[in-house]
C-alpha cells in the first residue's frame, strides 16, 4: 500500500512540474504552445466522459439503500435550500466588492475585442421553459451520451427511487451497480495518470495565447476577484464550518489539497468531482448524503460562478461606459445564476453564461465581454476551487445538520490518522458495505438508535 500511495505522490509532483515547464513554453514559444491545446482539452474530456456513470452510480446506490422517501427528501430539500442561501451571500459579497472597486473604469474597446464578445455571445441565452424542458433527457441512455448532468441526475434519481420502492427485489441491481461504481473509479485511477501531459498542454496553450498584456490591463479585476473568492472561502465558509460541524476550514482543504491541484490544472471543478465523492464518504459523511448532496452541488451550489458573474457584469457595464443600476444588477445576475445549470464546473462555462445573461437583459453590453476573454482562463481557476472549495463545506455541514457524519472519524481523517486510499479512490470501508447494510443503518438512524451509526 505505501508503495501506490508513494507512487502517486510522485504523479501530483509530475502535475506541478508539468505546469511550471507549460508556463516557460508558453512565454518562450508562444505560437508553438498554442498549438498543444488539444492536449489539454482532451484530459478534460478523459475527465468529463467519467462524469454520467459517476453520478449515476453515485446517486442511485445514496437513494436506492435507503428504504425511506423521505430520508431523501430531507437530505435534498435541505442542501437546495443551502445552496440557495449561499449563492445569494455569494452575488451580495460580489456586488460590494464589485461596486467598491469599479474594475472597468478607464478601459476602452477595440473593434475586434468587440467581435470576440459578440461571437462568445452566440446561441447562450435560454428561456426557463427550454432549461426545465431540456433536464428531460430525449430517451434513458441518452442522458448518459450527451453529457448533460443534470439530465444523468434526473434519470439517476429515477432508478434511485425504483429501487427503493422495489426493497428486497432491487438490492441484486445495487450490489450489481456497486461492482460498477468500482470499475468506474478505477478508470478513472488509470486516466488520472495523464494529468501531467493535459496539465502541460492547458497551461501552455493559454500562456502562449494571452501573454502578460492581458494580465496587466485587467489586473484589478483580476486580484479583486481572487480576494473575494478567498475571503468567501476562509470567512464566510470557514465561519460557518467551525460554526456547524467544528470543523476547522484549513484542514478540510488540506485533506482536498490533491483535488486542488487538479482544478488549478485543468481549470475544471469537474475533474475532481469523483474524488470529492470518494474523499467525503472517507471522510466520514454517509454515502446517500453524499450521493445526493455532491452531485447537486455541481449543479446549483455556484459560489464561484456567482461572485465571478457579479463582478464580471459589473466590469463589462462600467467598461462600456454604461453601468449597471443596482435593480439591473439584481436581476441580471439572479437570471444569470440559474441559468449556469449544470454546467458550473465546466471550463468556459462561465463566459457564455455571462454572455447570454448580458443579451438577454442589456444587449447593447454584450460587446464588452470580449474585454475578459484573455484572462477568463485564470478567472476560471479561481472560479472553480471555490466552487469545489463549497461544495465539500456543503456536503460536511448537511451530514452534520441530518446526523449522517461520523464526527469521531472525521476528527481521525483530518488528523492525517486514516489516509485515503489512492488505489482505488473507493476506501475500503465503504467499499465493503452492502445495501442492506447502508439500509438498516439508516432506518436505525431514523428509529433514533445513535449507536447503530458508528459512534455519532
Amino acid at each position: 500500500m505505501a508503495a501506490q500511495r508513494d507512487r502517486t505522490h510522485y504523479l501530483y509532483l509530475a502535475v506541478i512540474g508539468a505546469v511550471l515547464l507549460g508556463i516557460a513554453v508558453g512565454f518562450l514559444a508562444p505560437g508553438v504552445a498554442v498549438e498543444l491545446k488539444p492536449l489539454g482539452t482532451g484530459f478534460v474530456n478523459l475527465i468529463k466522459m467519467m462524469i454520467s456513470p459517476i453520478i449515476f452510480c453515485t446517486i442511485v446506490l445514496g437513494v436506492g439503500s435507503v428504504r425511506k422517501a423521505a430520508k431523501v427528501g430531507a437530505v435534498g430539500g435541505l442542501a437546495l435550500g443551502y445552496f440557495l442561501v449561499m449563492s445569494t451571500v455569494a452575488l451580495a459579497i460580489g456586488l460590494v466588492v464589485g461596486n467598491v472597486l469599479e474594475p472597468g473604469s478607464g478601459l476602452h474597446l477595440t473593434k475586434e475585442i468587440a467581435e470576440v464578445g459578440s461571437k462568445q455571445a452566440e446561441g447562450a441565452s435560454e428561456s426557463t421553459a427550454d432549461f426545465l424542458l431540456g433536464i428531460i433527457p430525449k430517451t434513458l441512455v441518452s442522458a448518459f451520451t450527451e453529457g448533460e448532468v443534470l439530465q444523468t441526475l434526473l434519470v439517476a434519481l429515477l432508478a434511485g427511487f425504483a429501487l427503493q420502492a422495489m426493497g428486497r427485489a432491487g438490492e441484486p441491481v445495487l450490489r450489481g451497480i456497486g461492482h460498477i461504481q468500482r470499475l468506474v473509479f478505477r478508470i478513472l485511477g488509470m486516466i488520472m495518470w495523464a494529468a501531467p501531459v493535459g496539465a502541460f498542454g492547458a497551461i501552455a496553450a493559454v500562456v502562449g495565447a494571452t501573454g502578460m498584456d492581458a494580465l496587466k490591463s485587467l489586473a484589478v479585476i483580476m486580484i479583486g476577484f481572487y480576494v473575494t473568492c478567498a475571503l468567501f472561502v476562509f470567512v464566510v465558509l470557514g465561519t460557518l464550518l467551525r460554526l456547524v460541524a467544528g470543523v476547522n476550514i484549513l484542514k478540510l482543504l488540506k485533506y482536498l489539497g490533491r483535488e486542488f491541484l487538479l482544478i488549478l490544472s485543468t481549470s475544471s471543478s469537474e475533474s475532481a468531482l469523483p474524488r470529492l465523492i470518494a474523499k467525503m464518504e472517507h471522510l466520514g459523511v454517509s454515502k446517500p448524503v453524499v450521493g445526493i448532496t455532491v452531485p447537486t452541488g455541481y449543479s446549483f451550489n455556484l459560489d464561484g460562478t456567482a461572485i465571478y458573474l457579479t463582478m464580471a457584469s459589473l466590469f463589462v457595464a462600467e467598461a462600456m461606459g454604461n453601468p449597471l443600476s443596482l435593480g439591473e444588477q439584481v436581476s441580471l445576475l439572479v437570471f444569470m445564476v440559474i441559468a449556469s445549470k449544470g454546467a458550473a464546473g465546466v471550463t468556459g462555462a462561465g463566459l457564455a453564461t455571462l454572455a447570454g445573461g448580458l443579451q438577454s437583459h442589456r444587449p447593447e453590453l454584450v460587446d464588452g465581454v470580449g474585454l475578459i476573454v484573455g484572462i477568463d482562463r485564470f478567472m476560471s481557476e479561481a472560479r472553480a476551487l471555490t466552487n469545489f472549495a463549497g461544495n465539500a463545506v456543503a456536503t460536511v455541514l448537511v451530514g452534520t445538520w441530518t446526523k449522517e457524519i461520523d464526527k469521531a472519524r472525521v476528527s481521525e481523517v483530518l488528523a492525517g490518522r486514516v489516509p485515503f486510499d489512492e488505489k482505488t479512490l473507493v476506501d475500503d470501508h465503504a467499499a465493503a458495505e452492502v445495501p442492506d447494510q447502508r439500509a438498516d443503518a439508516v432506518e436505525a438512524a431514523d428509529e433514533g438508535d445513535e449507536k447503530a451509526r458508528a459512534g455519532v
